[in-house]
Formats: C-alpha cells, sequence, structure tokens
C-alpha cells in the first residue's frame, strides 16, 4: 500500500467527486488527479474516483480502508511538501527516542510514559526477531576490563559470587584474595623485630588460609624492609600503596618510622593497624578514624614500672633514671616515665635523669658517663626505651659499676632478641632484668599460646616462641576475626565500622579485646617479665 500525503490545510473542503469508498478527512484533502490502476478487479468508478462529489457522501465514525494505486500529487506545491517531511522527521525522531530510550530523559518520565515507550520498543525488538542473548552462568560476575587506578596503576577488582553486577574496585581486595602490607626492618640492627612480627602475623593468616581463608579469601601479607629509618619508609609505604595495592597496613614497626608512614596512609584512608609501637602518636584523643592498635601504650607500660619500682621495690621517683634512644620512640618512653612519676607526686614536675643513644647505633658511652656523673642522689633503676642490642651494650658496660641497679625494659625491645644477646655475655648481666610485655608469657599454657605455637610450629618449624611473634599472632587474629564479622562486602569504610563495633572480643587473652568510635586501642593491660638466672623470663606481679 503506498503512502499518503497529508496537508495541514484539513478545514478545506473539496469540490472534486470522491472515490465510492469512504475516505476519511484526513486523508481526503488535497488529492487531485486521477488515480491510475493496472491492478485487477478496480472498477471504472474507482479509477475514476475524481468525477465524484466527496461532499455528498455520508461520514462515518469507522472509517474504511482504501487502496489507491498511486498517490496524488498535491496542488500546494513546495509548502505542504516539506511540511509533510518536517512531520514525518519528527514522528520518526519520537520513535527513534523512545526505542534507545532517551525520550522520557528530555521530558521527563512518568510511570504511564515509561510504560507506553517500554512496550513500543518491546513491539519493534519482536518485529526484528534477533537471536536470543546467551545468559551467563549462575554466580559469573562481570568486571569493567582495563580499568586503573588514580596513580595508573592495574585496579583490582573485589567482587561477590552471586551478583548480577560488577562490584566497586576495591584496592587490594579480589575475589580470591586480601592483601596486606607491613613495613618493617629486616636487615639491620632491629631485624629480629620485624622479622618476627611478621612471622606472628603470617602463622594467623596461615592458619585462616588452611580453613578456607575469610569468605574465600585467601590472606596475603607483603613485607618491604625500611631498616627502621623513617627516610627509607617514605618509599616503602609508596611502594605498598601504589605498586604492591595492599588493602591495609598491619605491624608496622617503630615509632620514628611511624611518625612517616601514618600521615601517608591517613590522606588515602588507609587502614592502619596492629602498629609494632606504643606512641601517643597513633593514640590521639579522639582516635583517628582509620587507626587501630592492639597493644597497650608506652606510657601504660612506663606508668606500670614506675608504680612497680616506687610501690613494690620501695625506691624513691628521683632514684629512677631513663635510658633511651633519641628519637621519637624515647620520647614516647619517657613522657610516660615523666607522667607516672609526676602523678605520684601530686603533679609536681621532678627532673628526670634521661640518658641517650643514637637510633641504630650500640654507642651508650655518652650515656654510661652521664649516669657516673649523678652524684648527689644515686640511681637505682634504669627504665629503658630501647632496642635491644643498645639494652644489652648499656646493661654490659654499667651492670659491673652498679651490681644492685635494677634494670627494666618496655616490650619493644624485642624480649627474646634481648635474652639471646644478654645470654652471650654471661648470667649475671640477664638476671633480673624486667620487661613488661603487651601480651601474656609464651611459657604459659593458655588456649591463646598453646594455638600459637601449634601454627608457629607447624608454618616456621624449629623457629622458637618469641613475644614479638606471639604479639604479631595476636594482631593477625584479631583482624581476622573483624574480616569475619564484617561479611563478605570489604572495605575499609565497612571494616573500620565493624572494628569500632567489637566488643568484649575473647581470643584467649586473659582480658577482652574491645573497640569503639572513641577507643582504638583494643587491650590495655600491662604483663610483667623478669629473666632467671638461666635467661628464661618468668612472670611477675607489677601491682
Amino acid at each position: 500500500m503506498g503512502g499518503l500525503s497529508m496537508s495541514p490545510d484539513n478545514g478545506e473542503r473539496s469540490d472534486r467527486p470522491a472515490n465510492l469508498d469512504y475516505v476519511p478527512k484526513w486523508a481526503g484533502d488535497d488529492r487531485q488527479g486521477q488515480a491510475r490502476s493496472a491492478e485487477p478487479g478496480l472498477s471504472n468508478e474507482a479509477e475514476g474516483f475524481p468525477d465524484r462529489d466527496l461532499s455528498q457522501r455520508p461520514r462515518s465514525l469507522d472509517p474504511e480502508i482504501i487502496h489507491f494505486r498511486q498517490l496524488p500529487r498535491p496542488r500546494r506545491g513546495w509548502f505542504a511538501s516539506s511540511a509533510g517531511l518536517v512531520i514525518a522527521a519528527a514522528l520518526g525522531a519520537v520513535i527513534g527516542l523512545a526505542v534507545t530510550g532517551q525520550f522520557p530523559s528530555i521530558f521527563g518520565e512518568t510511570a504511564q510514559f515509561s510504560t507506553k515507550m517500554n512496550e513500543l520498543a518491546s513491539m519493534l525488538d519482536h518485529k526484528k526477531s534477533p537471536e536470543p542473548a546467551r545468559s551467563l552462568p549462575a554466580g559469573v560476575v562481570t568486571a569493567p576490563t582495563g580499568q586503573l587506578s588514580a596513580n595508573g596503576a592495574p585496579a583490582h577488582i573485589a567482587t561477590v559470587g552471586g551478583t548480577n553486577a560488577a562490584a566497586p574496585i576495591i584496592r587490594g581486595v579480589t575475589e580470591s584474595e586480601i592483601r596486606f602490607g607491613i613495613s618493617a626492618p629486616f636487615t639491620g640492627p632491629a631485624r629480629e623485630l620485624g622479622q618476627n612480627l611478621k612471622m606472628g602475623i603470617e602463622a594467623a593468616f596461615n592458619m585462616a588460609n588452611a580453613n578456607g581463608g575469610v569468605y574465600g579469601r585467601q590472606l596475603r601479607l607483603i613485607a618491604v624492609d625500611d631498616g627502621y629509618e623513617p627516610a627509607r619508609t617514605a618509599t616503602t609505604i609508596k611502594q605498598l600503596y601504589e605498586k604492591d595495592q595492599v588493602f591495609a597496613l598491619v605491624g608496622n614497626v617503630g615509632t620514628p618510622t611511624a611518625v612517616v608512614a601514618l600521615p601517608y596512609a591517613l590522606d588515602r584512608k588507609m587502614l592502619f593497624f596492629g602498629a609494632f609501637t606504643g606512641a601517643g602518636l597513633l593514640r590521639n584523643d579522639p582516635p583517628d578514624r582509620y587507626v587501630f592498635n592492639y597493644r597497650a601504650s608506652y606510657a601504660e607500660e612506663t606508668a606500670a614500672v614506675v608504680n612497680y619500682l616506687v610501690k613494690v621495690r620501695q625506691l624513691l621517683p628521683e632514684q629512677i633514671a631513663v635510658f633511651a634512644q633519641q628519637d621519637a620512640y624515647g620520647d614516647a618512653g619517657f613522657a610516660g616515665v615523666e607522667k607516672a612519676i609526676r602523678s605520684l607526686r601530686g603533679g609536681n614536675e621532678t627532673p628526670i635523669l634521661r640518658l641517650n643513644y643514637q637510633r641504630n647505633t650500640v654507642d651508650v658511652d655518652d650515656a654510661v658517663t652521664q649516669l657516673q656523673l649523678k652524684r648527689r642522689i644515686p640511681i637505682k633503676a634504669v627504665i629503658m626505651v630501647p632496642t635491644y642490642r643498645a639494652a644489652a651494650k648499656f646493661i654490659e658496660k654499667t651492670r659491673d659499676l652498679y651490681p644492685d641497679m635494677i634494670f627494666t625494659s618496655v616490650s619493644f625491645v624485642g624480649s627474646t632478641a634481648l635474652a639471646d644477646e644478654l645470654m652471650l655475655l654471661g648470667p649475671k648481666y640477664a638476671t633480673g632484668v624486667i620487661v613488661t610485655q603487651v601480651v601474656p608469657a609464651v611459657e604459659g599454657h593458655s588456649s591463646l599460646v598453646l594455638d600459637y605455637k601449634s601454627a608457629l610450629a607447624k608454618y616456621f618449624p624449629g623457629v622458637p616462641s618469641d613475644y614479638v611473634s606471639l604479639e604479631g599472632y595476636v594482631d593477625g587474629s584479631v583482624l581476622i576475626a573483624a574480616l569475619q564479622r564484617n561479611g563478605p562486602q570489604l572495605d575499609t569504610e565497612k571494616l573500620v565500622g565493624t572494628l569500632e563495633s567489637v566488643r568484649d572480643l575473647d581470643i584467649g587473652l586473659g582480658t577482652p579485646v574491645t573497640f569503639s568510635r572513641s577507643e582504638h586501642q583494643g587491650v590495655h593491660k600491662v604483663w610483667g617479665t623478669q629473666l632467671d638466672a638461666n635467661v628464661h623470663y618468668q612472670s611477675i606481679d607489677l601491682q
């Protein structure tokens, strides 16, 4: 059937005769000339429809379909033709917009309009009869490919099985693994600290991975060596974030290195969990959102030992000195001693002798000299805020000068490494040395310690138990418990919220682990240990 030419001038009437069949008004105007047909069956009346008068034909509400062999040429020239083309183009555009789904966005989508457009698009698609699309198997998740992160590194996709759309891109998280990073000393004078802490975290991770991981994801720890030097930490933290694309940092070692690493992590909203330091810069009030500590602070460790020396050993505060590393770590420990002594004296300031040494050295001669110059009130106890080699060297050079001196150290020293160093010197250098701990005694038989020793024997056979690796194991265990509570949909903000909701988590420490929005330190308990003549640590009561 040929198309009909329509005129916008529908109000005019034609005096020409009409076809015997009724032609509706919208098709009757503007027809001129004769319809020529070679089709058999058409009557002469139909062929000669120009000789009939349409005005004499009664009108009906139900127009009949008529067939024209040829469209009559309009008499109105280019205007009618142009108008017809404009209307046809407009209708085509509307239909095209409706099919592509753009029409509603232009005129404002309503439920009724959207439904009509969908029906029209469906009818058109049905007429095209395309080959039906093949659906993906159930559980298969699609994700965009070739995406890059903001720094240009390949982006990693985290999805959850069974969803029908790509999950958001989460740094360091895929369907098969979660990557964590640790910046610590694995070479240099403090290497045992980094090696043991990493070992403890990996022991906990390996136990979880052997049981299927966390919601099917394996936990992976990527370690980089900063040598316990802040200048190197700037590079290692950047490497973990940009190159290794880790989800979070766990167990970073040291206070001076944290001074560099922490701002970098906070600026990028990266979780900074379980750092091996008790410094106050990780314990702001209120706490930084992305910083979570397991261990007690240096202020709590030094307060515990000051109280022990004054109340249990009956020393005067003036008889206590501090041997400290000359950096942020030593400053934090010294500040804790100052605060504890000030509290005992009712707020009065009391000068405290501080004996310093340089980080990553065992040059303690100046400290020994300063101690010998203190004659007016003899020093009877030294609270050390050191690394293990510097502590051992200081004890070696002062033990014979002060046979009754009480030496104590905060937990960062590395208890096993310190004992090993003192053993080389002989029992008299080791006996009686006190180390405060932030984990239970490794010689104990609690469920936590037995689980830790079992994991250590399985994944690091032949390696002895150690307070630092036990702390790493606790860090990993608390983090795993939080990941399990979090659920399969993992991102930093959700995990932070999960951690802040942890209450009374019992992992066998003898004290529960608790976090909240205003408390990002899980445990405040300090344990006391002391070396005996066999260079083994025994538990002591600090109260």
